[in-house]
């Protein structure tokens, strides 16, 4: 079965740190990209950061750029989000998705939620003192 599975969030005080995973599918994790989304309440689907699995190469949203690091482990089919400095704007339900093999995303494409074939369900990320 093809999946995605968040995990990670939590309530965390101005100023702390996560780690979120997202548990791909080996079919769906090989030379894809993965990207987190996020969707604070009352809020659109925006793009967090993305990475490609084959090169390793990422993308950040500039909100998140200096305080959030994509990395992937190959091994594990997981990609991670490690999110430091965290503010009370970064509250949202976070998603992964992924393009699937072979799909690839350029700078101009990753937010792009079309891109994306494949969807998590969520987890959640609280942050407030």
């Amino acid at each position: 079965q093809v999946q995605l599975m968040e995990s990670g969030g939590g309530l965390v005080r101005p100023g702390g740190s996560l780690r979120l995973s997202c548990a791909a599918s080996e079919s769906i994790f090989s030379d894809s990209a993965i990207s987190w989304f996020r969707q604070p309440p009352g809020k659109q689907r925006e793009g967090v950061s993305c990475i490609d699995t084959f090169n390793g190469k990422a993308y950040y949203a500039d909100s998140v750029k200096g305080r959030f690091t994509i990395s992937r482990d190959n091994a594990k089919t997981t990609v991670y989000l490690q999110m430091n400095n965290l503010k009370p704007e970064d509250t949202a339900t976070y998603y992964c998705a992924s393009t699937g093999i072979a799909g690839t995303v350029v700078d101009d494409t990753w937010t792009d939620e079309d891109e994306y074939d494949y969807w998590g369900q969520g987890t959640q990320v609280t942050v407030s003192s």
